[in-house]
């Protein structure tokens, strides 16, 4: 139990601080916009890129990751079909789909992962899945589905590769691909670099809180509520009946994938709604609601399966 509460403490303290830097205007009344810039497109890259290229590829190769493939499109496929129905857009039904199940892998999975499970690689293959396959496809949708989507047809084929935060997943798995070793003048200011993102995304999150409503209100009531129980319910229920019932895992295997899967909505969903300028009352609300939500779902999950 130290890992979840330790894991969402570091968490909270970070957000209550973008709260109060956000409440006495610290940082002017384009601070968070400037956060938001800071780590989309120079720090979360960064991040990413030095993640990725130290990381043993092999361990993308397992039936967990298959689990994970499979709950988060289970998860994300509701969430699509319901906003197609209901006509929710293009950019506001993916942003949803995100919140439906994206999991927060890094800045919380890890700890989780050390406290809980023993082992901080196993939020590898999650972190990997989100960031090689989940990441480029949506930031594509996003990309194409707004003003960026105009001009000739060879452009938007390139459209991941023009966005950093894509981009710089992409390099690194290159990079680990291809065995090779980045000088440390290199690696070490993107490293340094790249430590900023996790704090920037959490400051961000809690300026925008300030001044704020209740979540779960207005017009992205529904949207946000359907997010959250897909998030909090729906993808682990699914990421277990796969686990025990198709792969047949048991033990620590079946707890390690269900525990991954009942993380919270990942903070930098809301990077991405900010950026892109849809969603980001749905992006923000779910992303609380879930990490609430969260740590009894992961202390029953510990509970019953550890």
């Amino acid at each position: 139990m130290q890992g979840v509460l330790t894991g969402f403490a570091v968490i909270a303290v970070v957000i209550a601080v973008g709260w109060a830097i956000g409440r006495r205007g610290h940082l002017g009344e384009h601070g968070r916009e400037v956060l938001t810039k800071l780590a989309f497109h120079v720090a979360s890259p960064a991040l990413l890129f030095t993640t990725l290229a130290r990381t043993d590829l092999s361990v993308i190769f397992s039936s967990r990751l298959l689990v994970t493939a499979l709950s988060t499109a289970a998860a994300a496929g509701v969430f699509v079909a319901v906003g197609a129905v209901r006509r929710w857009g293009v950019g506001r039904t993916t942003i949803g789909a995100l919140c439906s199940s994206y999991v927060n892998s890094g800045n919380l999975g890890i700890p989780i992962a050390v406290y809980v499970l023993g082992d901080a690689s196993l939020v590898a293959p999650v972190l990997l899945f989100q960031l090689v396959g989940v990441t480029p496809v949506a930031l594509t949708i996003l990309d194409l589905s707004g003003g960026g989507a105009k001009g000739p047809l060879w452009r938007r084929l390139l459209t991941p590769l023009r966005n950093p935060i894509a981009l710089g997943s992409l390099v690194g798995v290159a990079v680990s691909a291809a065995g090779l070793r980045v000088p440390a003048p290199v690696m070490d200011p993107l490293t340094l670099i790249g430590g900023m993102s996790v704090p920037a995304v959490l400051l961000a999150f809690g300026i925008s809180l300030c001044g704020s409503t209740m979540p779960g209100r207005g017009p992205d009531r529904q949207p946000v509520f359907l997010s959250v129980a897909l998030k909090s319910v729906g993808q682990p229920a699914a990421a277990w009946a796969l686990a025990a019932g198709v792969f047949g895992l048991r033990g620590a295997p079946l707890l390690d994938v269900v525990v991954t899967s009942a993380l919270p909505a990942a903070q930098n969903l809301y990077t991405y709604a900010s950026r892109y300028g849809v969603g980001e009352r749905l992006a923000r609300d779910a992303i609380l609601l879930s990490t609430l939500l969260s740590v009894p779902v992961l202390v029953a999950i510990a509970a019953l399966l550890g």
